[in-house]
């Protein structure tokens, strides 16, 4: 097959399935036209429940299509999915690694799986494990590497045979900035040396414009498809940063613009002030009441610009009330309601938290920020009270976690990165569960849950089993559950993690009117985006404290420029610099 081939190819395409509980049909793809070249770099990006994972599942013919036609590498895949499979490698979102098996069996497996020759197996896997950097873990259990360890582990493994083709779904949820960097690498380093030709789905829209082309879904649809020059193009013109004035946080601008569809696409803290996206016909006498004697300036629009005006032009307003969010605190003080001194966690000679300081206090949003096996985790259980601590002092809600823990869980809430409901219980039956474990019951447990359904719009969800529910619908059911007995502080782990820039900027609406309400917020988050909208962030490495202050504070630590640069590079300088200094002191 020649260069200017077509990898992948479709005409008419519809996935439809079948849903049990309305006996009806949901339509997953529709009618989907595309023509992806040989040796090329694809994304595909959309809301969740677009149908990005569907459409990859078809091209790698673990399903069929309902109609229309779909050619890959020449093949008709629903005619002859072996042929496909043959010559194509796949990496789902949860891949199967084997955790009591080390980095070295799990090579070996999937070589076995894949029929990989003998012959072959060495010069690939000293390829794969010099690009992955895991030549010095091989025998380490698969289960003991840190998250970024493991997607790279998922990626070699995929590639124990070489493919003609590379289907990625999600490859860096849950993936800190650094490892994301170095699987990129990985990535354009595979398509450079061996023209290989790779289709993405991904959340992140900076991944998407590294691509030669993007397709934009939404409900099963082509909602767009181009350069990412072409989409960003989109926003020309109406793209802008907002600096509030001193003293003022972001997130509020942020707040009051989205909350102005009329005149508002977007808007998003970025660098210390608010980057927004107008609507074309904006009022500017309006937009300037809205900025408030913000500084603003005119931008380039990048590809998430470009994105979300497709989105709102497709979606229309959407309704809001940010009012039904507020918490039933008395908004902001400087009350201190988490105290850590000195805090440590070993698991017997391996320190994964090293005497680590630092308040909270009431109405504040405090970011927990470190790469995979930073140990930000082990101190966020350990604030939960749902790990102890090895030494050091941790006050929460006023109780001492190591001597009453359980008293103090009564006062906080929990939702976790895998969103700890219960999947055969519907999302009224888990709220009613959730409710009765915090102590509600009668006529406050009822209120509590029609409360939480109209906040987080669960209306007609309410007998859906939550296993069956979209990503979305379950982070707003994991939150609901987290908050139905009113917590005064409440814990979040990664909640946004595989989240498509739509439900962010809705989540993160929640959380700021939550905070405004004097609700305490604690998250820990891979996306450097949302440390903007913290009040302050900590970051961690290898168990140590490293920075702690507001976004601008830590920004200036390594930005010379004046606090100008962006989160994830401040991240990635300050973690980098940290490591090369205990290599010189090594």
């Amino acid at each position: 097959m020649n260069q200017a081939a077509a990898c992948v190819s479709a005409t008419a395409l519809c996935k439809a399935f079948a849903d049990k509980n309305a006996r009806t049909q949901v339509d997953a793809l529709k009618s989907i036209e595309l023509n992806i070249p040989t040796g090329s770099l694809t994304a595909l990006v959309g809301p969740d429940g677009a149908g990005k994972t569907t459409l990859l599942r078809l091209m790698a013919g673990l399903m069929k299509a309902s109609s229309g036609s779909l050619q890959v590498l020449g093949f008709d895949v629903s005619a002859d999915p072996q042929s496909v499979q043959d010559r194509i490698s796949y990496m789902p979102q949860r891949f199967g690694l084997y955790e009591d098996l080390s980095v070295q069996e799990n090579l070996d497996l999937y070589a076995d799986l894949h029929g990989v020759p003998q012959a072959e197996r060495q010069e690939r896997y000293q390829r794969l494990l010099h690009m992955t950097d895991l030549a010095r873990f091989t025998d380490r259990l698969a289960g003991k590497l840190s998250g970024g360890m493991k997607q790279k582990l998922g990626l070699a493994c995929t590639l124990v045979r070489s493919p003609e083709l590379l289907l990625l779904d999600e490859p860096t949820v849950g993936v800190d900035p650094l490892s994301r960097r170095e699987l990129w690498e990985i990535i354009q380093q595979l398509i450079d040396d061996e023209q290989l030709s790779v289709i993405v789905s991904t959340s992140y829209l900076d991944e998407a414009s590294r691509c030669d082309r993007v397709y934009v879904l939404h409900g099963g649809e082509m909602l767009a498809q181009g350069t990412p020059d072409q989409l960003r193009r989109e926003a020309d013109d109406c793209a802008f940063l907002a600096v509030p004035a001193e003293g003022k946080p972001p997130r509020e601008l942020q707040a009051r613009l989205l909350d102005a569809q009329e005149q508002i696409v977007d808007a998003v803290p970025q660098g210390g002030g608010v980057r927004f996206v107008t609507q074309r016909d904006v009022d500017n006498s309006a937009l300037q009441a809205l900025l408030g004697g913000a500084h603003c300036q005119p931008l380039e629009p990048d590809l998430e610009d470009g994105f979300m005006v497709l989105l709102r032009r497709r979606l229309g307003p959407v309704e809001a009330n940010p009012e039904a969010f507020e918490g039933d605190g008395d908004g902001r003080n400087d009350e201190v309601v988490i105290e850590v001194r000195d805090l440590v966690r070993k698991f017997g000679d391996f320190t994964a938290v090293a005497s680590t300081s630092f308040d909270v206090r009431r109405g504040e949003i405090f970011g927990l920020l470190g790469p995979n096996g930073a140990g930000k985790t082990t101190t966020f259980r350990m604030l939960c009270g749902l790990l102890p601590s090895s030494s050091g002092s941790l006050q929460v809600a006023g109780v001492n976690l190591r001597t009453a823990s359980a008293s103090a869980r009564k006062r906080i809430g929990y939702v976790s990165q895998k969103f700890s409901l219960y999947a055969n219980l519907t999302v009224l039956e888990n709220l009613r569960f959730f409710g009765g474990a915090y102590g509600l019951r009668g006529r406050a447990l009822k209120q509590r849950i029609d409360a939480m359904l109209d906040q987080f719009d669960l209306r007609g969800q309410e007998k859906t089993p939550s296993g069956q529910l979209p990503g979305g619908f379950k982070q707003r059911l994991a939150m609901a559950a987290g908050l139905i007995h009113e917590p005064e502080i409440l814990f979040l782990d990664e909640p946004t993690s595989g989240a498509d820039p739509l439900a962010r900027r809705a989540f993160w609406r929640r959380i700021t009117a939550l905070a405004e309400g004097g609700t305490t917020i604690v998250i820990t988050t891979h996306f450097m985006e949302e440390a903007e909208y913290c009040d302050r962030i900590l970051i961690q490495d290898a168990g140590k404290r490293l920075a702690i202050g507001t976004p601008q504070q830590v920004r200036e630590l390594v930005d010379e420029e004046g606090g100008q640069m962006s989160m994830e590079d401040t991240f990635i300088g300050i973690v980098e610099r940290n490591r090369q200094s205990d290599k010189g002191a090594a």
